[in-house]
């Protein structure tokens, strides 16, 4: 690949590059590079934020170079304590590997494992971190000290309002950072947040391997206006990769107009000269959802995802196809009725939706919360635009 193209993905999917982009460009250009990108399966799904590195990724093994995906099914176990107000909670081993069970496939979807050449290899921490001796922690904690742990800004916060911080949490960023010394990497890519945990590694490759790893930040997806991260379920407007085509699309077409432009940037391929040609917000969101819907499925699904939209939402009608849900009683309250059919998690959250006159029964709005609903073969419950359930 020519460096002017390589300058090109460089400035849309990086943020930094550690020690300088000269240097690594030097390196790519000059060897088979092993760049590997970690993920704590925290959670089952991944989501549109984490895509910008698979993208990269993939345009880096197109290019030869060895691209490893590493499970942090150990660290997991920890929690990365980045950016927390206050300790993650901890996850068993098996939590750990339910989340996970579906990573490949998501992943998959973008970046290569079938490939005869040059396959994408999966590791797990779990390997090396799981089977360390006691002596060698005290050698890994020996490298740094507790005055370059506490200095990170999340720890001064804690630190100001009085707020534990625990001895793992200063661990984490040695252990993510020992990953890059067990697999000899050349390279790690991960998101503006991971910085500092990248650098970690960084030094541990010196100190270990007598080695210059390079590190590559990407951008977080944020909202221009607010600065918060887009792709957060407390903060709204988040889209898995596990999403189905029509969740998809519909997630999409909910995003406010001033995220456009970055999703484009950073979850497609779309070339950026052809965005700025198409002024209309409402048509750049119908093509980003159609982009995206096509690269996680086909051009074919993305078409009917789009048909099934419009159906819903301009023509104002029922989806093609309705989750059916069976209830065995004859009336329900209608905050019970709205918690069995699982289109809220709680009474507290259907009580609100009621009183936003975001709940319709056969179409018709809700309005009071302490509603008996007679239960009836065919009732169709709406939450707000996207949610449907056909009683049974």
């Amino acid at each position: 690949m020519k460096i002017k193209n390589i300058e090109e993905i460089l400035n849309r999917w990086t943020d930094k590059i550690y020690p300088s982009r000269k240097k690594f460009l030097e390196a790519l250009n000059s060897r088979k590079l092993v760049i590997y990108h970690g993920v704590d399966p925290t959670a089952p799904d991944l989501h549109l934020g984490h895509s910008t590195n698979y993208l990269l990724l993939r345009k880096f093994q197109d290019l030869g170079h060895k691209i490893i995906l590493l499970m942090g099914d150990f660290t997991a176990q920890i929690g990365d304590p980045t950016g927390k107000i206050s300790a993650r909670k901890p996850l068993t081993k098996r939590q750990v590997l339910k989340n996970c069970k579906t990573y490949k496939e998501q992943v998959g979807k973008i970046l290569d494992f079938k490939s005869k050449k040059n396959p994408v290899q999966i590791k797990f921490n779990s390997q090396w971190l799981g089977n360390m001796k006691l002596e060698n922690m005290m050698e890994l904690m020996a490298k740094f000290t507790q005055g370059q742990m506490i200095k990170r800004n999340m720890f001064q916060e804690r630190l100001k309002k009085g707020q534990e911080i625990y001895l793992t949490e200063f661990l984490y960023p040695l252990l993510q950072g020992y990953d890059s010394v067990a697999m000899n990497v050349d390279v790690e890519v991960g998101g503006t947040d991971q910085t500092f945990n990248m650098l970690v590694g960084r030094k541990l490759m010196r100190k270990y391997q007598q080695k210059e790893k390079f590190v590559i930040t990407t951008p977080l997806l944020e909202n221009p206006k607010t600065g918060k991260k887009l792709m957060s379920k407390s903060e709204g407007g988040y889209i898995a990769l596990s999403d189905s085509p029509n969740q998809m699309y519909g997630k999409i077409m909910a995003l406010p107009d001033e995220v456009i432009i970055p999703c484009f940037k950073l979850c497609t391929r779309v070339p950026l000269d052809e965005i700025k040609k198409t002024d209309n917000p409402r048509d750049l969101k119908t093509r980003l959802a159609e982009e995206i819907v096509r690269l996680y499925y086909d051009g074919k699904t993305a078409a009917e995802a789009e048909k099934e939209f419009n159906k819903v939402f301009k023509e104002k009608k029922l989806p093609t196809r309705i989750p059916e849900i069976k209830i065995k009683e004859k009336k329900l309250f209608i905050l019970d009725l709205l918690t069995k059919t699982k289109l809220v998690i709680s009474k507290s959250e259907a009580k609100r939706l009621i009183l936003q006159k975001g709940v319709k029964i056969n179409g018709k709005i809700q309005e009071d919360w302490k509603a008996v609903i007679e239960i009836k073969k065919g009732l169709i419950i709406q939450i707000g635009k996207r949610k449907f359930v056909k009683l049974k």
